[in-house]
């Protein structure tokens, strides 16, 4: 096993590693306005326009020099024409659009007609120069394991460039990215920022085909900035962060396809099983996205149902406390009385009164009967006084009937904050009774 030092320094290993690791930082930069500007599939479109320029490239090159390796001017010629058809599908895209057509489907249309011309033209190169089709394949598919330290030059100078145009650019492209008729109105050239931006996205797509292949680049652009979005919801960061889910995807991916590849071909060494280093990077910068769509704290699903389950639970325990408060402060209820006021599982019911137990606001009589204490009178109390604040707020304020106040006092009760709440009695007039003539509990000090 390397160590990962190794991978930045030796000769062999540090090219895919860094040429890798610059091409993900530059993908993830541009996916972020992508992602913001919901054009995700623009980057599929593009990347697989890219593919005839591969050809054409490799065409060039066979013209001039035959059927010979040559990486550096093969490299130059490979990124110069996968830009050109690149930004020729950006023009069709455009004028597709202006004549009527769906976006959708204009996309759909370069994305299938490009790339169809791109596969009968490789169709052609694969038997007139066998050595150069080899590389069309290497940026159809990806395989950063080949680069050298020339395109660690080529793609640290694209990267660079991308760089500093977003950082240039970052208020102008904020404005127009969220609010393009406000930016018109600012008086900001809307034409050269988005003309910059798909500037901005070829350079990142000849960048990443040669590592990630022209197949999985535009996963490259949307997975790291679709996992930042989870975190933040300012922009800045948002680059930030997909930056950083970029660069760690390249680094674990170039790692684990080089440490995985050795313990498979230990294992099994006449099968030759190998992990490609470019949909492993994709795979990772998936695996990210999925995890924080997940996780994240705010946005994050797992989250989102925690933060269900533990309202509804509160719900609930508010909803028995009070029942319990208005059938008098002595009374006792049965397992089967409170068992009304409750329509979920049974097991979930005897947790809640087990929780509600533990928590005080619950004690069990020698009879086996549930009984409020005096911090569950105090919190049934607070839960009634809000219900009927809101519906004096309701019926006093908003001028809604008195019929129609309860339902909604039902719902708002559990959410009101101590702040809304003293907004209300300043509002109010501290109100004594609820629209029903009933008393308002007093707040306890």
């Amino acid at each position: 096993m390397h160590n990962v030092v190794d991978y930045f320094f030796d000769p062999v290993l540090r090219a895919p590693m860094i040429a890798s690791m610059l091409m993900c930082i530059a993908a993830s930069l541009v996916g972020v306005v992508v992602f913001l500007r919901k054009e995700s599939l623009l980057g599929e479109a593009l990347s697989h326009a890219s593919y005839p320029g591969v050809v054409l490239g490799v065409i060039l090159i066979g013209l001039i020099w035959g059927d010979q390796d040559l990486p550096f001017q093969t490299s130059l010629a490979i990124l110069a024409g996968a830009g050109l058809t690149a930004i020729l599908g950006i023009f069709c895209i455009q004028s597709l659009q202006k004549k009527g057509v769906h976006p959708d489907a204009s996309l759909c249309f370069v994305l299938s007609s490009f790339f169809g011309v791109g596969i009968l033209l490789a169709s052609d190169v694969q038997f007139r120069y066998s050595y150069l089709y080899r590389q069309i394949q290497v940026y159809f598919y990806g395989q950063s394991a080949t680069m050298t330290d020339v395109h660690i030059c080529i793609y640290g100078t694209l990267t660079l460039v991308i760089l500093l145009a977003i950082l240039l650019l970052q208020k102008e492209l904020k404005i127009v990215v969220f609010d393009e008729l406000y930016a018109k109105t600012q008086g900001i050239n809307t034409q050269l920022v988005i003309g910059v931006f798909f500037f901005l996205i070829v350079l990142s797509l000849i960048v990443g085909i040669r590592s990630v292949g022209v197949v999985l680049m535009s996963g490259m652009l949307i997975a790291p900035a679709a996992a930042a979005r989870q975190y933040t919801n300012r922009l800045s960061r948002m680059f930030l962060i997909a930056a950083f889910f970029g660069l760690c995807s390249a680094f674990l991916g170039t790692y684990l396809s080089v440490e995985l590849s050795r313990y498979l071909a230990f294992l099994y060494p006449s099968a030759r099983l190998t992990l490609p280093s470019g949909p492993l990077i994709v795979l990772i910068a998936t695996l990210f996205c999925l995890l924080s769509l997940l996780f994240a704290k705010e946005r994050g699903l797992v989250y989102k149902q925690i933060r269900s389950f533990r309202f509804s639970y509160q719900c609930q325990v508010e909803n028995l406390l009070k029942t319990l408060w208005r059938q008098g402060k002595t009374h006792e209820a049965s397992f089967n009385e409170l068992k009304c006021f409750y329509s979920g599982n049974i097991l979930l019911f005897q947790l809640i009164l087990y929780r509600m137990i533990h928590q005080g606001w619950l004690e069990k009589t020698p009879a086996l009967n549930y009984k409020l204490t005096h911090d569950g009178e105090a919190r049934a109390s607070r839960i009634v006084r809000l219900h009927r604040l809101w519906e004096v707020y309701l019926a006093d304020y908003l001028g809604v009937g008195i019929e129609k106040v309860h339902k909604n006092a039902e719902e708002m009760e559990h959410i009101i904050t101590p702040e809304i709440e003293k907004e209300l009695i300043i509002l109010l007039n501290d109100p004594k009774q609820d629209p029903h003539h009933q008393p308002i509990p007093r707040k306890e000090r």
